[in-house]
């Protein structure tokens, strides 16, 4: 790495990578849609052009910018400084505050029902812990770092 990474800065004490997220900003999502929209600047009256002469599909381009524009515009700045912009629901940044623990795994009620997390990404967020517990986060950060989170 050529930047020194704070692994609790980036894995969230759900275990999430926020920095594959969406929402984060300093993201990998957030900083490629930037430049996207920065590389394709004023697109729409070519699309209009490019939907009759090569391909219908240039039709989509107004819902594709306004998805393009909503990633590049993400506003978070990780779980452990804000709560989570990803699911509204979430209750494990403030749990994991009130009961001072990094990960959840580090809380002796783990795992709980008390996560505000549905049922797939409560799953996920137990084996992710799990994982963290077993070979702590350091390790766990370099082995999903590269991996997109969705």
């Amino acid at each position: 790495m050529s930047k020194t990474i704070d692994v609790k800065e980036r894995l969230a004490p759900c275990g999430l990578h926020c920095g594959k997220c969406f929402a984060f900003t300093e993201g990998d999502i957030h900083q490629q849609c930037i430049k996207l929209r920065e590389n394709l600047g004023d697109f729409e009256p070519y699309a209009k052009r490019f939907e009759a002469q090569l391909d219908p599909v240039f039709s989509e381009y107004p819902a594709f910018r306004r998805m393009l524009d909503y990633l590049a515009e993400a506003s978070c700045g990780g779980c452990r400084k804000e709560k989570c912009k990803f699911y509204k629901n979430c209750r494990v940044r403030a749990c994991a505050l009130e009961k001072q623990v990094d990960f959840c795994y580090e809380c002796p009620e783990f795992p709980c029902g008390r996560t505000g997390l549905d049922e797939n990404l409560y799953k996920r967020h137990a084996a992710i812990n799990r994982r963290i517990k077993e070979i702590g986060a350091e390790a766990y950060y370099e082995e999903i770092k590269d991996i997109p989170r969705y």
